[in-house]
């Protein structure tokens, strides 16, 4: 019985440890680019668009296709380094411990 009471309070302070790392992905800002840069965005890992930054060469009326396909690029480039950093984030909570294809955190 002293292992299954270890156990649970592994899991207690893992699940805490959990919430904790969901929070802190809350404040870790990432920068999705592109266009070489011309269009910026600004994100938390858990993918809240915090600010949009358009250089001015882009704003011409017969260019606005164009921008509108690279704030698109730009928001799914910060997403995927969102995913990345929650990824090394919970990889840091975990210990580095494998978990099976398919199986994110928390469950």
């Amino acid at each position: 019985m002293v292992n299954f009471t270890n156990m649970m309070k592994q899991a207690q302070e893992l699940q805490k440890k959990m919430s904790e790392a969901q929070e802190k992905l809350k404040s870790i800002e990432v920068e999705g680019v592109s266009g070489g840069g011309l269009v910026k965005i600004i994100s938390t890992a858990k993918g809240e668009i915090k600010r949009i930054n358009i250089d001015e060469s882009l704003i011409k009326q017969d260019e606005k296709e164009v921008l509108e396909d690279l704030i698109v690029a730009a928001i799914n480039d910060a997403k995927l380094k969102g995913e990345e950093a929650a990824q090394e984030e919970m990889k840091n909570l975990t210990g580095g411990l494998p978990l099976p294809p398919g199986m994110k955190l928390p469950f």
